[in-house]
């Protein structure tokens, strides 16, 4: 199977119909990198002593602050039960509160509070790539990294609060009410505009975990890419590609990608198209409670697009009535996988 070849210039444009206004060709958005020149995982001392100071030094012009674990305790009441937000790979979610007093220039705010669990699927390695990627990479529709803690053998991530959770939440979840259309396609709008920003800019950078989960909703819909432990800079020059240990998601990793390891831009296109189907079909990439022809959503839904007269058959029942024809169309054509 192939990846299609689109690009975002055709992506963000088709999402919108119908929506907001498109904005055209995406601009690459250099000035929001930070004002110091990016950096990767093999300018830190790993493991160290030292990380923290190299961490601190590095990235003294990316505005992070640096909490202290006693601090991350104070705003998430000792990470209680209460404040428990959501569980994933590298760790517990809590959600926290800072006040005005804690930290000078630093506004009172909801956050959220991620801790790395020591035994999880996930270690420092993602961590620190969370760390630099997300104190370089400023925008919209990209998560907002606040601050950071890494004491002792603890390591912890402090993000700006997204009060609607996760994509998948929202689409999935069993009693939460039916996203309408238009909020559905802002959200495929503005995780385009993610991906695309991370893709154009001066030095390309690989999302490789771009799936429901991964996308956080503000109280608006506002879709903004979030877990960057898995991101990878992209092919430089001549090259065509990055070789690279296959990591990623069941159902959301494109099938070159799982074959030969090879990672491009278009790994996450796929990426995006499977979760632009499951904003069609309101079904999720992977479901094991469907029959065995229907649990994996690429697979089912493949005849059905590849025949026009059939198309009206993978709509989520929930959106009749809410689109026109020529939108389903442009958007059904942009998931085909």
């Amino acid at each position: 199977m192939t990846v299609m070849k689109i690009t975002w210039r055709s992506i963000i444009p088709s999402c919108s119909k119908g929506v907001v206004k498109p904005e055209g060709k995406p601009k690459k958005d250099v000035s929001k990198q930070g004002s110091f020149t990016r950096f990767a995982m093999l300018d830190f001392s790993y493991p160290s002593s030292m990380l923290s100071e190299d961490l601190s030094t590095s990235l003294a012009g990316s505005n992070l602050y640096v909490f202290t674990l006693g601090e991350l305790r104070l705003i998430t009441n000792s990470f209680s039960s209460a404040n428990f937000l959501g569980q994933g790979g590298f760790g517990p979610v809590h959600k926290g509160f800072i006040d005005d007093k804690l930290r000078p220039g630093l506004k009172a705010q909801s956050v959220a509070v991620k801790l790395l669990d020591l035994e999880g699927l996930q270690g420092h390695r993602e961590w620190l790539t969370e760390v630099i990627f997300l104190a370089q990479l400023r925008h919209p529709h990209l998560v907002k990294l606040i601050g950071y803690c890494c004491e002792e053998e603890h390591r912890l991530l402090v993000y700006e609060y997204m009060p609607r959770g996760s994509l998948e939440n929202q689409l999935f979840r069993r009693y939460s009410v039916s996203l309408p259309w238009a909020t559905r396609m802002k959200i495929a709008l503005g995780a385009a505009k993610g991906l695309a920003y991370l893709h154009e800019a001066e030095k390309p950078v690989i999302y490789r975990d771009f799936k429901a989960s991964n996308i956080l909703l503000d109280s608006d819909y506002t879709a903004k890419l979030s877990d960057f432990g898995l991101a990878k800079d992209g092919p430089e020059g001549d090259d065509t590609h990055v070789s690279t240990r296959v990591m990623g998601t069941e159902g959301y990793a494109a099938p070159e990608y799982v074959m030969t390891g090879h990672l491009t831009v278009m790994s996450d296109v796929y990426s995006f198209g499977v979760v632009l189907l499951e904003l069609l079909t309101g079904r999720r990439s992977l479901d094991k409670k469907r029959s065995p022809r229907e649990q994996n959503l690429v697979e089912w839904a493949r005849p059905i697009l590849n025949d026009a007269r059939k198309l009206g058959r993978i709509m989520d029942p929930r959106l009749e009535g809410q689109y026109s024809e020529s939108t389903k169309g442009s958007c059904i054509g942009l998931s085909m996988p």
